[in-house]
């Protein structure tokens, strides 16, 4: 039996094989391979579409976070809010500046950032200064960003949006990664803009956050070789933009059928014992991950290994279980209930633009065939 596969970034590249492989083979006889004409015109392809002044682009995403916590200067003796359900990338960006995790619990229903926790952490709060949060738009679900900026701005801290599986999704009409100070885009080759390798950016119209992120990527460098500040290396090489500039035309059209494969799986995979995902009032979401929650995880996941069909948990360990985190963060007021109580129910079904119909009709066949053991 052929297996549908989770993700398959393959597929989205033999969609576009014609006009990428024009645009790389341009790029490798440019002679021109590092922060070329095509990075700069991704960078002004990218900020135009997200509707912000500046794109500074990051060879990963994680660097992309790193760069704003450094050009926000905050490091040694700071804190830093996040959620402990997420990508590792987000966590590890805070430690790798020197900053203290500070993580607070999600939505149960949206997976994304508790206000309401959030506002009890910096209430009770009595650790280092708490100089940013980095609310997550997971799965392609846009965080309430309204009420975490609120939050952030009376205690006098900075928004960073992690953007990492959101690229195209609204929030109140706004595109996420215009809302905050800045954000962080990934570009990892399973995402709903991916390159054919790493690659991320940061968006802001901060000119003066811009241009010291802009300085950090490369050495601290005004003139070359000679460092302004203490900088890193981290670039966005030129095949990487050129592959993201054909692919960001189609971003919106692979958004939206992202949005059908959702609506079909909600509609003909309805099951008693799942609970399918849903966009929060005023947000448009674009299904990085469909994740359905279910008490019989397990099984379910058995049940459509069994159909052929492929699935991913994301994420299986909340970060503040994890060894390698455990003794670097910080827990706020809730003690992340919901996070813990969720990792147990996930499971991620496969959702990109190129699933064909038969192959939809299986996933959801499947879903409707599901029983529990329980029962």
């Amino acid at each position: 039996m052929r297996m549908i596969p989770s993700a398959n970034p393959g597929a989205n590249y033999l969609a576009y094989k014609t006009e990428i492989d024009a645009a790389v083979m341009k790029v490798l006889e440019s002679g021109w391979y590092v922060m070329g004409e095509e990075v700069e015109q991704f960078e002004k392809d990218f900020a135009l579409y997200l509707g912000v002044k500046h794109c500074v682009s990051t060879g990963t995403g994680t660097d992309a976070l790193i760069l704003i916590l450094r050009a926000l200067g905050i490091g040694p003796g700071d804190a830093v809010v996040t959620v402990s359900h997420t990508a590792v990338a987000t966590v590890s960006a805070i430690d790798l500046v020197g900053a203290r995790p500070l993580l607070v619990d999600v939505d149960s229903i949206f997976f994304t950032m508790s206000p309401k926790d959030l506002e009890k952490t910096f209430a009770n709060w009595r650790g280092d200064p708490i100089k940013a949060v980095i609310p997550v738009h997971l799965y392609g679900q846009p965080a309430d960003m309204n009420k975490i900026v609120d939050i952030s701005r009376r205690f006098g801290a900075a928004v960073v949006e992690d953007c990492a599986q959101a690229h195209g999704a609204l929030y109140q009409g706004k595109r996420v990664g215009t809302i905050g100070d800045a954000a962080a885009f990934s570009f990892y080759p399973t995402k709903n803009l991916g390159a054919l390798g790493d690659g991320g950016a940061v968006v802001t119209s901060d000119p003066v956050l811009a241009e010291r992120c802009k300085l950090i990527k490369q050495y601290g460098w005004k003139r070359r070789y000679i460092s302004e500040i203490s900088g890193m290396n981290t670039r966005l090489d030129e095949v990487q933009a050129a592959i993201l500039r054909i692919k960001l035309k189609y971003l919106d059209d692979q958004n939206k059928r992202r949005r059908e494969i959702a609506k079909k799986y909600c509609e003909y995979g309805v099951n008693s014992h799942l609970n399918h995902p849903a966009p929060a009032p005023g947000t448009e979401h674009v299904y990085h991950q469909y994740v359905v929650q279910s008490e019989y995880r397990d099984w379910l996941e058995q049940h459509l290994q069994a159909c052929g069909v492929g699935t991913a948990i994301l994420y299986p360990v909340p970060v503040h279980r994890q060894d390698g985190y455990a003794h670097k963060v910080s827990i706020g007021a809730g003690r992340l209930k919901a996070t813990e109580d969720i990792c147990s129910r996930i499971l991620s079904l496969p959702i990109y633009p190129e699933l064909t119909e038969p192959e939809i009709r299986i996933i959801t066949t499947a879903l409707m065939s599901f029983k529990s053991k329980k029962l």
